[in-house]
């Protein structure tokens, strides 16, 4: 998948009427999850995505230690949404990640974050079911 691909999903996903919205909850999303990462698994999921994608992955300030709520809150606030929206963005955006990354990325990225994080990876879950 190619960055409008991939950007796309995500404007289609969360009907958003323009793209720098996807962009944005993208960003937002991906930065957050790549700080509270460590290295490796912000590296290793990364890769696979579209260089355009991969380096909020990537550049984020690696090995941060919050839990899920925080997450939410830096993700809602990066965006410019509230709590829940920002739940349900990071659901669809990391599904969209998963459509592009081998399963034992996602599996490591999950096994490297608490389990107050499980609920980033329900959708994930369902769609394997």
């Amino acid at each position: 998948m190619n960055y409008k691909e991939f950007v796309g999903q995500v404007q289609h996903r969360l009907e958003y009427a323009q793209f720098g919205q996807a962009v944005r909850a993208t960003r937002a999303v991906l930065t957050t999850l790549g700080e509270r990462l460590p290295e490796g698994e912000a590296t290793d999921l990364a890769s696979p995505l579209p260089m355009e994608i991969d380096r909020y992955l990537r550049e984020a300030t690696h090995g941060q230690r919050f839990d899920y709520h925080e997450f939410l809150d830096r993700v809602a606030e990066r965006e410019g949404v509230d709590r829940s929206d920002a739940n349900y963005h990071a659901q669809q955006v990391l599904a969209i990640v998963a459509e592009d990354v081998p399963p034992g990325n996602i599996e490591k990225a999950r096994n490297g974050l608490p389990d107050d994080f499980d609920p980033l990876f329900e959708l994930i879950e369902a769609l394997e079911e």
